[in-house]
Protein backbone atom coordinates (compact mmCIF):
# COMPACT_ATOMS: atom_id res chain seq x y z
CA UNK A 1 0.00 0.00 0.00
CA UNK A 2 1.19 3.43 -1.26
CA UNK A 3 1.88 5.72 1.63
CA UNK A 4 1.34 9.13 0.41
CA UNK A 5 3.01 12.17 2.77
CA UNK A 6 2.19 15.86 2.36
CA UNK A 7 5.57 16.60 1.02
CA UNK A 8 5.24 20.02 -0.43
CA UNK A 9 8.37 20.69 -2.46
CA UNK A 10 10.27 23.76 -0.15
CA UNK A 11 13.45 25.39 -0.25
CA UNK A 12 14.88 23.11 1.76
CA UNK A 13 14.83 20.24 -0.89
CA UNK A 14 17.56 21.38 -2.65
CA UNK A 15 20.84 23.50 -2.35
CA UNK A 16 23.13 25.65 -4.25
CA UNK A 17 26.28 25.69 -4.77
CA UNK A 18 29.11 28.46 -5.27
CA UNK A 19 28.62 29.15 -8.65
CA UNK A 20 24.65 29.71 -7.87
CA UNK A 21 23.22 26.75 -9.50
CA UNK A 22 20.39 24.76 -8.05
CA UNK A 23 21.18 21.04 -7.44
CA UNK A 24 18.05 18.64 -7.03
CA UNK A 25 18.11 16.85 -4.08
CA UNK A 26 15.19 15.09 -4.84
CA UNK A 27 15.96 11.94 -7.80
CA UNK A 28 12.68 10.65 -8.44
CA UNK A 29 12.43 6.99 -10.90
CA UNK A 30 9.43 8.23 -12.30
CA UNK A 31 6.94 11.38 -12.05
CA UNK A 32 2.89 10.72 -11.36
CA UNK A 33 0.70 13.49 -12.96
CA UNK A 34 -3.49 13.58 -11.98
CA UNK A 35 -4.13 16.63 -14.57
CA UNK A 36 -7.96 17.37 -14.07
CA UNK A 37 -10.06 19.94 -15.11
CA UNK A 38 -9.26 22.87 -12.82
CA UNK A 39 -6.41 21.39 -10.88
CA UNK A 40 -3.00 19.50 -11.73
CA UNK A 41 -1.19 17.32 -9.14
CA UNK A 42 2.86 16.23 -9.80
CA UNK A 43 4.68 13.20 -7.53
CA UNK A 44 7.93 12.85 -7.54
CA UNK A 45 7.90 9.01 -7.47
CA UNK A 46 10.47 6.00 -5.90
CA UNK A 47 10.74 3.18 -7.63
CA UNK A 48 9.13 1.30 -4.51
CA UNK A 49 6.06 3.56 -4.76
CA UNK A 50 6.89 6.25 -2.21
CA UNK A 51 5.98 10.19 -2.51
CA UNK A 52 9.69 11.85 -2.32
CA UNK A 53 7.80 14.83 -3.04
CA UNK A 54 5.00 16.37 -4.54
CA UNK A 55 3.48 19.55 -5.87
CA UNK A 56 0.41 21.08 -7.71
CA UNK A 57 -1.33 24.09 -9.51
CA UNK A 58 -4.80 25.50 -10.13
CA UNK A 59 -4.33 25.24 -14.11
CA UNK A 60 -6.11 22.40 -14.78
CA UNK A 61 -7.00 21.45 -18.66
CA UNK A 62 -9.81 23.41 -18.08
CA UNK A 63 -7.73 26.51 -18.39
CA UNK A 64 -5.24 25.25 -21.20
CA UNK A 65 -4.51 25.26 -24.75
CA UNK A 66 -3.02 21.95 -26.11
CA UNK A 67 0.26 24.63 -26.96
CA UNK A 68 0.39 25.18 -22.88
CA UNK A 69 0.83 21.71 -21.23
CA UNK A 70 4.44 20.84 -21.51
CA UNK A 71 5.08 24.58 -19.91
CA UNK A 72 3.32 23.97 -17.09
CA UNK A 73 4.12 20.45 -16.48
CA UNK A 74 8.02 21.58 -16.46
CA UNK A 75 7.41 24.76 -14.23
CA UNK A 76 5.92 21.91 -11.31
CA UNK A 77 8.93 18.90 -12.09
CA UNK A 78 11.55 21.56 -13.25
CA UNK A 79 14.01 21.08 -9.89
CA UNK A 80 13.37 16.85 -10.02
CA UNK A 81 14.65 16.85 -13.55
CA UNK A 82 18.49 15.59 -14.09
CA UNK A 83 20.48 16.61 -17.70
CA UNK A 84 21.85 12.91 -17.99
CA UNK A 85 18.55 11.37 -17.17
CA UNK A 86 15.35 10.89 -18.78
CA UNK A 87 12.50 10.55 -16.16
CA UNK A 88 9.03 8.81 -17.64
CA UNK A 89 6.19 10.53 -16.14
CA UNK A 90 2.77 8.98 -15.93
CA UNK A 91 -0.16 11.11 -16.02
CA UNK A 92 -3.59 10.62 -16.23
CA UNK A 93 -7.59 12.65 -15.94
CA UNK A 94 -8.03 15.63 -18.06
CA UNK A 95 -4.72 15.71 -19.91
CA UNK A 96 -5.53 13.01 -22.07
CA UNK A 97 -9.10 14.42 -23.15
CA UNK A 98 -10.25 15.98 -26.76
CA UNK A 99 -9.43 19.53 -25.17
CA UNK A 100 -6.39 18.35 -23.43
CA UNK A 101 -2.90 18.02 -24.41
CA UNK A 102 -2.99 14.52 -26.34
CA UNK A 103 -6.23 12.87 -26.71
CA UNK A 104 -5.70 9.27 -25.44
CA UNK A 105 -8.62 6.87 -26.88
CA UNK A 106 -11.02 5.34 -24.72
CA UNK A 107 -10.74 1.65 -24.19
CA UNK A 108 -14.03 -0.39 -23.79
CA UNK A 109 -15.43 -2.20 -20.97
CA UNK A 110 -15.21 -5.04 -19.77
CA UNK A 111 -11.67 -4.26 -19.53
CA UNK A 112 -8.88 -4.18 -16.48
CA UNK A 113 -9.47 -0.56 -15.31
CA UNK A 114 -5.28 0.37 -16.63
CA UNK A 115 -3.19 -1.61 -19.47
CA UNK A 116 -0.44 -0.88 -21.33
CA UNK A 117 -3.48 -1.10 -24.26
CA UNK A 118 -3.88 2.75 -25.50
CA UNK A 119 -1.35 4.25 -23.37
CA UNK A 120 -0.46 7.68 -25.46
CA UNK A 121 3.30 8.70 -25.86
CA UNK A 122 3.30 12.38 -26.21
CA UNK A 123 6.43 14.13 -28.02
CA UNK A 124 7.98 16.81 -26.05
CA UNK A 125 10.05 19.34 -26.38
CA UNK A 126 12.07 18.41 -23.16
CA UNK A 127 14.01 15.41 -23.74
CA UNK A 128 14.82 15.03 -20.03
CA UNK A 129 11.07 13.34 -19.68
CA UNK A 130 9.28 10.74 -21.37
CA UNK A 131 5.44 11.26 -21.35
CA UNK A 132 2.53 8.57 -20.98
CA UNK A 133 -1.26 9.49 -21.22
CA UNK A 134 -3.37 6.78 -19.50
CA UNK A 135 -6.85 6.61 -21.76
CA UNK A 136 -10.27 6.61 -20.14
CA UNK A 137 -13.05 4.37 -20.21
CA UNK A 138 -15.78 3.76 -22.48
CA UNK A 139 -19.15 1.77 -22.39
CA UNK A 140 -20.98 1.21 -25.07
CA UNK A 141 -24.62 0.31 -24.12
CA UNK A 142 -25.64 2.75 -22.55
CA UNK A 143 -22.99 5.27 -23.91
CA UNK A 144 -20.78 6.52 -20.86
CA UNK A 145 -16.89 7.47 -20.55
CA UNK A 146 -14.66 7.59 -17.45
CA UNK A 147 -11.26 9.72 -17.84
CA UNK A 148 -8.98 9.45 -14.45
CA UNK A 149 -10.95 7.54 -12.56
CA UNK A 150 -9.92 4.32 -14.10
CA UNK A 151 -6.26 4.87 -12.48
CA UNK A 152 -8.45 5.18 -9.43
CA UNK A 153 -9.89 1.96 -9.83
CA UNK A 154 -6.89 0.38 -10.36
CA UNK A 155 -5.79 1.70 -6.95
CA UNK A 156 -8.44 0.31 -5.13
CA UNK A 157 -8.13 -3.49 -6.75
CA UNK A 158 -4.29 -3.64 -6.06
CA UNK A 159 -5.28 -2.74 -2.45
CA UNK A 160 -7.70 -5.17 -2.69
CA UNK A 161 -7.34 -7.89 -5.42
CA UNK A 162 -10.68 -10.16 -4.12
CA UNK A 163 -12.96 -7.68 -4.12
CA UNK A 164 -16.00 -8.40 -6.29
CA UNK A 165 -18.72 -5.50 -6.53
CA UNK A 166 -19.53 -2.19 -6.36
CA UNK A 167 -17.35 0.99 -6.24
CA UNK A 168 -18.54 4.56 -6.30
CA UNK A 169 -16.42 7.83 -6.93
CA UNK A 170 -18.51 10.90 -5.95
CA UNK A 171 -18.08 13.98 -7.35
CA UNK A 172 -18.89 16.76 -9.39
CA UNK A 173 -19.90 13.73 -12.01
CA UNK A 174 -19.97 10.75 -9.88
CA UNK A 175 -19.05 7.25 -11.07
CA UNK A 176 -21.11 3.93 -9.90
CA UNK A 177 -19.01 1.10 -11.13
CA UNK A 178 -19.29 -3.10 -11.34
CA UNK A 179 -15.96 -4.93 -10.81
CA UNK A 180 -16.30 -8.78 -11.50
CA UNK A 181 -12.56 -10.65 -11.77
CA UNK A 182 -10.52 -7.65 -11.57
CA UNK A 183 -12.68 -6.40 -14.41
CA UNK A 184 -14.40 -3.45 -15.03
CA UNK A 185 -17.71 -4.60 -16.20
CA UNK A 186 -19.97 -1.73 -16.30
CA UNK A 187 -20.55 2.03 -14.48
CA UNK A 188 -22.91 4.59 -14.64
CA UNK A 189 -22.49 8.42 -14.38
CA UNK A 190 -24.83 10.95 -12.64
CA UNK A 191 -24.13 14.78 -12.72
CA UNK A 192 -25.14 15.41 -9.06
CA UNK A 193 -22.26 17.54 -8.32
CA UNK A 194 -22.64 19.94 -11.00
CA UNK A 195 -26.47 19.92 -10.79
CA UNK A 196 -25.86 20.96 -7.20
CA UNK A 197 -23.44 23.76 -8.40
CA UNK A 198 -25.82 25.19 -10.95
CA UNK A 199 -28.98 25.27 -8.32
CA UNK A 200 -27.55 26.44 -5.68
CA UNK A 201 -25.47 29.05 -7.32
CA UNK A 202 -27.36 30.00 -10.71
CA UNK A 203 -31.09 29.06 -10.85
CA UNK A 204 -33.96 30.71 -8.18
CA UNK A 205 -32.89 28.56 -5.58
CA UNK A 206 -29.94 30.59 -4.83
CA UNK A 207 -32.15 33.42 -3.02
CA UNK A 208 -32.94 30.26 -0.60
CA UNK A 209 -29.60 28.34 -0.14
CA UNK A 210 -26.74 31.15 0.40
CA UNK A 211 -25.36 29.65 3.36
CA UNK A 212 -22.00 27.81 4.26
CA UNK A 213 -23.16 25.79 7.09
CA UNK A 214 -24.40 22.37 7.31
CA UNK A 215 -27.72 20.66 8.70
CA UNK A 216 -26.75 16.97 9.39
CA UNK A 217 -30.64 16.21 10.25
CA UNK A 218 -31.96 17.59 6.99
CA UNK A 219 -29.14 16.56 4.50
CA UNK A 220 -30.45 12.94 6.02
CA UNK A 221 -34.28 13.41 5.72
CA UNK A 222 -34.14 15.15 2.59
CA UNK A 223 -31.66 11.81 1.36
CA UNK A 224 -33.68 9.42 2.44
CA UNK A 225 -36.91 10.11 1.57
CA UNK A 226 -35.33 10.84 -2.20
CA UNK A 227 -33.60 7.45 -1.93
CA UNK A 228 -37.23 5.74 -2.13
CA UNK A 229 -38.72 8.24 -4.47
CA UNK A 230 -36.18 9.39 -6.76
CA UNK A 231 -39.10 10.16 -9.68
CA UNK A 232 -40.51 12.78 -7.37
CA UNK A 233 -36.94 14.93 -6.52
CA UNK A 234 -37.39 17.18 -9.40
CA UNK A 235 -41.18 18.31 -8.87
CA UNK A 236 -40.70 19.16 -5.80
CA UNK A 237 -36.85 20.91 -5.83
CA UNK A 238 -39.72 24.64 -6.10
CA UNK A 239 -40.52 23.65 -2.65
CA UNK A 240 -36.95 24.68 -1.29
CA UNK A 241 -37.71 28.36 -2.63
CA UNK A 242 -41.36 28.25 -1.26
CA UNK A 243 -40.37 27.36 1.97
CA UNK A 244 -38.19 30.05 2.52
CA UNK A 245 -40.31 32.22 1.24
CA UNK A 246 -43.47 31.21 3.20
CA UNK A 247 -42.14 29.72 6.27
CA UNK A 248 -38.76 31.30 6.58
CA UNK A 249 -36.88 28.35 6.72
CA UNK A 250 -33.53 28.54 7.30
CA UNK A 251 -31.05 28.83 3.78
CA UNK A 252 -28.74 26.12 6.36
CA UNK A 253 -31.42 23.86 5.96
CA UNK A 254 -32.84 24.37 2.84
CA UNK A 255 -29.23 24.24 1.37
CA UNK A 256 -28.61 20.85 3.15
CA UNK A 257 -31.80 19.63 1.99
CA UNK A 258 -31.35 20.35 -1.75
CA UNK A 259 -27.77 18.36 -1.53
CA UNK A 260 -29.67 15.63 0.40
CA UNK A 261 -32.63 15.54 -2.02
CA UNK A 262 -30.11 15.28 -5.24
CA UNK A 263 -28.11 12.95 -3.62
CA UNK A 264 -30.85 10.87 -2.79
CA UNK A 265 -32.11 10.63 -5.92
CA UNK A 266 -28.55 9.23 -7.45
CA UNK A 267 -28.17 6.79 -5.07
CA UNK A 268 -32.17 5.83 -5.47
CA UNK A 269 -31.75 5.65 -9.07
CA UNK A 270 -28.34 3.35 -8.84
CA UNK A 271 -30.01 1.21 -6.66
CA UNK A 272 -29.18 -1.67 -8.58
CA UNK A 273 -25.44 -0.91 -8.00
CA UNK A 274 -25.21 -1.02 -4.05
CA UNK A 275 -28.46 -2.92 -3.14
CA UNK A 276 -27.58 -6.02 -1.02
CA UNK A 277 -23.41 -5.79 -1.43
CA UNK A 278 -20.97 -3.83 0.54
CA UNK A 279 -19.87 -0.95 -1.58
CA UNK A 280 -16.44 0.34 -1.66
CA UNK A 281 -16.14 4.92 -1.48
CA UNK A 282 -13.15 6.26 -3.18
CA UNK A 283 -13.04 9.79 -1.52
CA UNK A 284 -11.53 11.57 1.50
CA UNK A 285 -13.74 14.37 1.43
CA UNK A 286 -17.06 16.07 3.09
CA UNK A 287 -18.99 15.02 -0.31
CA UNK A 288 -17.66 11.27 -0.34
CA UNK A 289 -18.97 11.28 3.74
CA UNK A 290 -22.02 12.61 2.80
CA UNK A 291 -22.78 9.06 0.53
CA UNK A 292 -21.43 7.32 3.46
CA UNK A 293 -23.42 8.27 6.15
CA UNK A 294 -26.74 7.76 3.72
CA UNK A 295 -25.71 4.65 2.60
CA UNK A 296 -24.81 3.22 6.33
CA UNK A 297 -28.34 4.41 7.33
CA UNK A 298 -29.76 2.30 4.39
CA UNK A 299 -28.20 -0.34 6.23
CA UNK A 300 -25.17 -1.22 3.43
CA UNK A 301 -21.73 -1.79 4.53
CA UNK A 302 -19.80 0.72 3.17
CA UNK A 303 -15.33 0.70 2.62
CA UNK A 304 -13.85 4.61 2.40
CA UNK A 305 -10.75 4.60 0.46
CA UNK A 306 -8.15 7.92 0.17
CA UNK A 307 -8.65 9.50 -3.71
CA UNK A 308 -5.10 9.88 -2.91
CA UNK A 309 -3.74 7.04 -2.15
CA UNK A 310 -5.97 4.92 -4.81
CA UNK A 311 -4.58 7.89 -7.29
CA UNK A 312 -0.89 7.16 -6.29
CA UNK A 313 -1.21 3.28 -5.97
CA UNK A 314 -2.79 3.64 -9.61
CA UNK A 315 -0.30 5.54 -11.23
CA UNK A 316 1.90 2.91 -9.59
CA UNK A 317 0.58 0.06 -11.43
CA UNK A 318 0.53 2.39 -14.78
CA UNK A 319 4.61 2.86 -14.42
CA UNK A 320 5.23 -0.95 -14.52
CA UNK A 321 3.59 -1.59 -17.49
Amino acid sequence: MIKSPNTELSPSDHETNFQGNVVNLVQPNWIGVDWGTTNVRVFAMSSDGRVLAENGSNKGMGSLAPGDFEAVLLDLIQLWLSEDKVIPVIACGMVGARQGWKEAEYRLVPCLPVSDQGLMVVNTRDKRISLHILPGLSQRDPSDVMRGEETQLAGFMKMNPRFQGTVCLPGTHSKWVSISGQLVTGFKTFMTGELFSLLSNQSILRHSVNSEGWDVSAFLDAALKSVENPDKTMSELFNLRASSLLQNVDPVTARSTLSGMLIGQELGMAADFWKKQTVALIGANEIASLYADTLVELGIDVEMIDAKEAILSGLSCAAKL
